[in-house]
């Protein structure tokens, strides 16, 4: 069952979310109208249009639960240990070897059914 809280919170999420498609409309729209206006000002005006509907947006529930788990990106990219140079370069050659002998075998096999092929229907 839902509280008056969660009610509220949607109602004014649902604002919110309207708030901001109207931004982008009016984002899209104005860019259209005013295509005969230098570029650096249409620029300018979607990037402010943009800012104000990216702040609209963090405001929101799911807007806050977004920005959280970019937070918690970041911590977990600082503890991801990276392969040191020398281990990316053997792990590449690796792949690149096992690519070109897939290849080499698939080319085998493909030559060879369509030798078996030609042979059969002609």
């Amino acid at each position: 069952m839902r509280s008056s809280t969660e009610t509220q919170t949607s109602s004014t999420d649902v604002f919110k979310w309207a708030i901001v498609v109207l931004l982008v409309a009016v984002g899209v729209v104005g860019n259209n109208y005013f295509s005969a206006e230098s570029l650096l000002y249409r620029l300018i005006a979607i990037l402010v249009l943009a800012g104000v509907a990216g702040f609209v947006a963090l405001q929101t529930a799911k807007g806050k639960a977004f920005f959280t788990l970019a937070k918690e990106a970041k911590t977990e990219i600082r503890r991801v240990v990276w392969p040191t140079r020398q281990e990316t370069i053997q792990t590449t050659l690796i792949v690149l070897a096992v690519v070109l002998f897939m290849s080499l075998v698939l080319w085998g096999v493909d030559s060879l059914l369509g030798w078996i092929v030609s042979s059969v229907i002609g």
